[in-house]
């Protein structure tokens, strides 16, 4: 190949490959990995919903994150999320890395959107961190009321156990088809998934290795 040829082909190559290195560059610098302290505005939107006056968590240990992530489409989207100040900075570094391997989160809402009703927001897959409330049947306060557990991807890891009638219960109700974990799908949780290495990595603790309740949406600290 003589020499012009070569120069047409490197001009070639430059052609098509500049426009992708562009179009990363470009995603990278629209990414949010941002977390800060509630602002009143915030905390309008949450205000008797997944927040009212308690004693055991102030509004001032929670904090406010916006997170980029990409859906089960492979479009990328800025979302929303409150939590602890102690999980912050956990949750922002796993989002970025969730993020650069565009694995998939389905939504990134606050609860408030669904009412704070935890149902409505598990059916959606909406992943979601802080909402005041007990640990379903029963009267004891939950992570989430302190704002220091994550369920992602909810729909697709749905929270299994046997209530004391002995009848299974399936959170959310209509997860139903994603309770055999040994059937394989995008967005499972499972052994060597990287979700579930990334937080274990922050020191979080995974519903899924739970023994007489397995909450495979999980996580917390």
């Amino acid at each position: 190949m003589n020499r012009v040829c070569l120069h047409i082909l490197y001009l070639i190559i430059y052609i098509c490959v500049l426009p992708l290195q562009v179009a990363a560059q470009q995603m990278e610098n629209d990414t949010v990995f941002s977390h800060s302290a509630i602002t009143a505005e915030v905390q309008a939107r949450i205000e008797g919903k997944s927040w009212r006056n308690n004693p055991y968590v102030q509004i001032s240990e929670l904090s406010y994150l916006r997170l980029s992530y990409v859906d089960f489409n492979g479009i990328s989207h800025v979302g929303e999320l409150i939590c602890n100040r102690a999980i912050a900075s956990d949750l922002v570094e796993i989002f970025r890395e969730l993020y650069k391997a565009r694995y998939p989160i389905a939504s990134l809402r606050l609860i408030d959107e669904y009412d704070a009703d935890d149902e409505r927001s598990m059916q959606a897959n909406n992943t979601s961190s802080f909402c005041y409330r007990t640990i379903a049947g029963s009267r004891t306060l939950s992570k989430h009321a302190r704002g220091l557990a994550i369920d992602i991807n909810p729909l697709m890891n749905p929270c299994v156990f046997t209530n004391r009638k002995g009848r299974r219960v399936v959170q959310p109700s209509t997860a139903v088809p994603y309770v055999d974990r040994n059937r394989d799908f995008e967005g499972k949780i499972a052994e060597g998934d990287l979700c579930l290495r990334l937080f274990r990595e922050h020191g979080f603790k995974w519903g899924g290795d739970w023994q007489t309740k397995k909450d495979y949406q999980h996580f917390e600290k």
